[in-house]
């Protein structure tokens, strides 16, 4: 990053919560100059104010990249301030959700360059995932720009169509939080079996985690890593035929709620 069109134009950041200072702390560690990133954000933490960066003030005329991480309803106030630099080079990364390309381009000018990302929340710890989708205005070498910053903080993957966005928000985008809701799950019915409330959680938390960084560590896919565990008659084969119950285990109930979560995005979307 350091000799990047980014370093050398510049870089706007638009909101710094808790996604964008994630970025941003990704950003440096990777060499990106503090003194090529413009922050516009209402209330600045005292870290924010440490790094360098330059926090409100007069934005360059064409930055490299505006990366708009604003909370949707405030987008309607935030964007309209950054018209001018809509129809040119400056590309524009938004991870607001909900905010659908062509209401951008409303505002900023069709011919904008202009990508939607979708990222999860363990990109706060780096660990996350993201989506991305450009319009026809972003070229090949801006796409891949886009994804070297989104990359900061976790693995990046391209959509074919902007349609998937809403089955990424299903499934990854409101993904932490059912996993969180099943380690409250799984620690409360430990309780229920006798185990104290904070060894009942330490087991939970340490085996989601644990799974999940076999799950992505080995060749395997999490088909045969269930099959590696399940001993014939065993404890985890009378757990897995309540869980993979056809009518009531996971599969139809995860269904239904990535479906929940979709339509809500498709909701969102469509205003």
């Amino acid at each position: 990053m350091k000799d990047s069109r980014i370093a050398r134009n510049g870089l706007v950041l638009l909101g710094c919560g808790k996604m964008g200072s994630a970025m941003l702390t990704g950003w440096l560690a990777r060499g990106l100059p503090a003194a090529s990133v413009w922050v516009v954000d209402p209330n600045p933490s005292d870290w924010m104010k440490s790094t360098g960066v330059t926090l409100n003030a007069s934005l360059p005329s064409k930055p490299a990249i505006v990366l708009v991480a604003v909370k949707p309803q405030m987008m309607a106030d935030a964007l309209p301030t950054l018209a001018a630099m809509g129809n040119g080079e400056t590309v524009f990364v938004s991870v607001a959700a909900g905010i659908t390309i062509a209401r951008f381009e409303d505002i900023l000018g069709a011919k904008t360059p202009i990508v939607r990302a979708m990222p999860n929340t363990p990109a706060a710890i780096s660990r996350g995932i993201t989506a991305i989708i450009g319009n026809d205005n972003v070229t090949p070498a801006a796409l891949a720009e886009a994804e070297t910053l989104l990359s900061a903080v976790g693995e990046v993957v391209r959509l074919d169509t902007e349609s998937q966005i809403d089955a990424v928000t299903g499934v990854s985008g409101s993904g932490p939080a059912y996993v969180f809701h099943m380690i409250e799950a799984m620690a409360a019915a430990g309780v229920a079996q006798g185990l104290p409330d904070d060894l009942a959680m330490q087991l939970a938390k340490a085996t989601v985690a644990g799974a999940g960084a076999l799950a992505q560590s080995v060749e395997e896919d999490p088909g045969q890593l269930r099959v590696n565990v399940t001993s014939p008659n065993g404890t985890t084969q009378a757990a897995l035929e309540v869980l993979m119950d056809p009518q009531h285990g996971f599969p139809p109930l995860l269904a239904r709620a990535v479906k929940a979560a979709a339509d809500r995005s498709r909701e969102l979307a469509n205003g």
